[in-house]
């Protein structure tokens, strides 16, 4: 049953995921999709740690060749007990400064300064939106006030909100197993994340893990979803600061139940709560956003949809009337 499982996991991947965005990926999954052989060396993985992309970017982590399924498939047999032990202790940790083009909508309408805390940091590189610049197609182009970011962030917007850079004085995060921009074992893993075939996205990660080496921020082990965990880290921000607990693509990754408690845990803080989700996570207002075609993932500020924003950032699509805060 779980070889069946496997099968059928990679199979949803290669045609309802894959395709389109990587060809390799496409080819591989396929691949694993009918292979008994291959099949029963994932199931050594825990189920937990088996998703497609993860068991993918380790192959090519540990020196797995960007070839055909075949060529893959030998190299993974001769290597099954390291893929094996790298991806029990891995998890998926995608972390794409370009979320912050996303991101940036909610919180231009923000009083500063600004004080980011965000759930599932990994490396952090969502935490720097005042270091980075932006060219909106449809758009204005922003920048640092010493000009012009090593990590430029192109994104589409339509009905967008004024758009400004935050002012931020204090960033942190926490993580269940948080990466460390300068090591480079941590860096080899979140560049191999990026799927092949992806233009541009490996150089915008990398020259964005630079800047954050330069003033890393401070980044704590921990479970956000456990009472007190996230308190902890906030209660470090100074008073000054609107704080902002930001989740941008951590929910679907959380159990249920622990996205229940999270919720209340952000709830009772005085924070503002900036998310980016599928709209079913939020069930608060999932059937006003199905009824009125909320799309993709949703933009939330406080539990309340802003826009249609692809899942990594790419485009922008407001959907409300306003940018204000609470604040």
């Amino acid at each position: 049953m779980d070889a069946a499982a496997v099968a059928e996991r990679f199979e949803r991947f290669a045609f309802d995921e894959a395709i389109g965005r990587s060809a390799l990926y496409a080819d591989w999954a396929a691949g694993v999709a009918s292979d008994l052989a291959v099949q029963e060396i994932l199931v050594r993985i825990p189920a937990e740690r088996r998703q497609p992309p993860l068991v993918f970017a380790v192959t090519r982590m540990l020196g797995a060749p960007e070839d055909p399924y075949r060529q893959w498939r030998e190299w993974l047999i001769g290597h099954a007990d390291a893929v094996v032990a790298e991806c029990s202790r891995r998890t998926l940790q995608t972390n794409d400064p370009l979320r912050c083009a996303a991101l940036l909508p909610a919180l231009s309408g923000l009083e500063g300064p600004l004080a980011l805390l965000e759930v599932g940091a990994s490396a952090g590189l969502c935490l720097y939106p005042d270091r980075y610049s932006y060219r909106y197609r449809g758009g204005p182009a922003l920048d640092p006030h010493d000009g012009v970011s090593p990590v430029v962030l192109e994104s589409a917007v339509h009905g967008r909100p004024p758009l400004r850079l935050p002012d931020v004085i204090w960033r942190a995060g926490i993580d269940l197993a948080p990466l460390d921009a300068s090591d480079a074992a941590d860096r080899r893993f979140l560049l191999s994340l990026v799927w092949p075939g992806e233009q541009g996205r490996a150089q915008r990660i990398e020259a964005a893990l630079d800047l954050v080496c330069a003033d890393p921020p401070l980044l704590v082990r921990g479970d956000a979803t456990v009472p007190g965990a996230l308190e902890e880290l906030a209660a470090s921000a100074p008073s000054e600061a609107t704080l902002v607990v930001t989740t941008p693509g951590v929910l679907p990754h959380i159990p249920r139940a622990g996205r229940d408690r999270l919720r209340s845990i952000i709830a009772a803080m005085d924070a503002v709560w900036v998310s980016i989700d599928p709209p079913m996570v939020h069930r608060q207002w999932n059937r006003g956003a199905e009824r009125d075609g909320w799309d993709g993932f949703v933009l939330t500020r406080d539990g309340a949809p802003l826009a249609t924003v692809d899942p990594l950032g790419a485009s922008v699509e407001w959907r409300t009337g306003g940018a204000s805060g609470r604040r």
